[in-house]
């Protein structure tokens, strides 16, 4: 394929979940409703620890900013699927296209670093509880976290860096309810194989180095809890770990699921819609629950200010 026979495509179309005009409303309502929960539920979660001292530790400092990008990727998906549902063109631009992805990479990327960051800070706090405060200092969580911020934003530079080679000249219509860039890849009148193998390499690099992390963590830290001789402490670790890794594993799962995964570029869009959501609205709605309310000191937190507004 060549420009001077095939027009070049600088705009697309975002088809979304269903042509079915008597369906939208109520996926409006249903995801709009997801988004508020998600964003009060993450940005509540991230001012209580930033006003109350008592959380300035190493494991409310991770979650409060796994909170900031979970409604930071909430918010670079679902407004313009939300505006989609009952837009007449619902165009985007090659532009808005890129920027759309980098914001969720960014997001997804940052948080798998988080979560590898998390799963260590248990692993010292119930293996090692008398070395904690000296093998998890302030410098050395606050290194972790910008490690992760850093590691989040040269992740997504790389695949938008490539998608520059990329001319597109088929069809203008991304069957998906966001800009990503597997879709892309199919559209293109180049060969992608560099970008997919760039996909499989980094993303699966980064991939293997956090989910090897969090395994081998949380194994040290079963081998622990099953030493324990209080059978009540033992079954409350064993639910709290139990409840955080869920939400690690169907995180990791999704996006292994999407990206990682043989011919993951050749599948229909429409088959791989209901994993996205997972990782797009249904993870960062769950994150704060899963992590807050099964913690006794921020139920306690949160009862103090209730009672005192």
């Amino acid at each position: 394929m060549t420009e001077d026979n095939h027009s070049l495509t600088t705009e697309f179309t975002l088809i979304g979940f269903t042509e079915r005009p008597e369906l939208k409303t109520l996926l409006f309502l249903i995801f709009l409703t997801i988004y508020l929960i998600t964003m009060v539920g993450n940005l509540g979660l991230v001012a209580l620890i930033v006003t109350e001292h008592r959380l300035h530790t190493p494991m409310y400092i991770f979650l409060g900013n796994l909170a900031l990008m979970d409604s930071y990727c909430s918010s670079a998906i679902t407004p313009k699927m939300l505006q989609n549902l009952f837009s007449k063109d619902r165009m985007i631009s090659l532009y808005e296209c890129m920027a759309q992805f980098y914001c969720l990479c960014l997001a997804e990327t940052t948080d798998s670093f988080l979560l590898a960051a998390m799963a260590y800070d248990r692993y010292v706090a119930i293996c090692k509880p008398l070395q904690y405060h000296t093998m998890m200092s302030k410098k050395l969580c606050i290194q972790m976290t910008t490690g992760a911020y850093i590691a989040g934003n040269i992740h997504p530079t790389i695949h938008v860096g490539f998608l520059f080679r990329l001319t597109f000249c088929r069809s203008h219509q991304i069957n998906h309810f966001f800009c990503d860039v597997l879709p892309l890849y199919r559209l293109s009148c180049v060969n992608p194989y560099i970008n997919e193998l760039m996909i499989f390499i980094v993303s699966g690099s980064l991939s293997v180095f956090t989910i090897t992390i969090v395994i081998i963590s949380y194994l040290f830290i079963l081998f622990t809890i099953f030493k324990m001789k209080s059978e009540e402490g033992k079954s409350k670790a064993l639910s709290t770990c139990a409840s955080h890794f869920l939400s690690v594993s169907i995180f990791y799962g999704s996006l292994l699921f999407m990206y990682i995964r043989p011919n993951s570029v050749n599948e229909e869009n429409k088959d791989i819609i209901p994993i996205a959501i997972f990782y797009t609205s249904v993870i960062p709605l769950l994150n704060p629950f899963i992590y807050s309310l099964r913690n006794r000191e921020v139920i306690n937190i949160m009862k103090k200010i209730m009672k005192i507004s």
